[in-house]
């Protein structure tokens, strides 16, 4: 049997993406930091997101039925703590800049993206919900760095720019 701090050192290699995980309804905004995010299809476009039951917020997320992904650059390493830590809602929102889409969930402005979806589905695992999402719109910056999350450890990863020869 694999113990479940053998799983969670060797899941730390994986590198991900960061993300602030977002929704807004009746009870007001709620959003959490979240690198278990991935692409399932693009027709139709479907993302998987995976959350704590024990979260404060999980509630929120499945009364609500939508969530905003946004992907994280590299001037959000402190957005991204402010969103794991034990801050209230407002508190967390006051940082960044917020916009709506679609859905009325929060988005980041300067996401490197966002997307903005509705749950159709989900499914209790574990210790945890796996959302299955639609994503009804996409916002991009012009931003190129991106946050990751590696080793339990923030990185960055920027584009390389081709340098013409002479």
């Amino acid at each position: 049997m694999i113990e479940a701090s053998d799983f969670r050192d060797a899941m730390s290699l994986l590198t991900t993406a960061v993300n602030v995980v977002t929704t807004k309804g009746s009870a007001g905004a709620h959003g959490f930091t979240a690198s278990a995010v991935c692409s399932v299809s693009d027709t139709p476009p479907t993302l998987l997101v995976c959350m704590n039951q024990t979260s404060r917020s999980h509630a929120h997320f499945t009364d609500n039925k939508t969530l905003c992904v946004n992907v994280l650059g590299v001037q959000h390493e402190s957005l991204s703590n402010t969103f794991a830590s034990k801050l209230g809602s407002e508190e967390r929102f006051e940082q960044g800049s917020w916009t709506a889409l679609v859905t009325g969930a929060p988005v980041l402005e300067d996401a490197l993206v966002s997307f903005d979806c509705e749950i159709e589905d989900i499914q209790q695992v574990g210790t945890h919900s796996v959302f299955m999402c639609r994503v009804v719109a996409i916002q991009q910056s012009q931003q190129d760095e991106s946050l990751i999350y590696f080793n339990r450890a923030y990185h960055q990863v920027a584009q390389i720019a081709e340098v013409e020869s002479a």
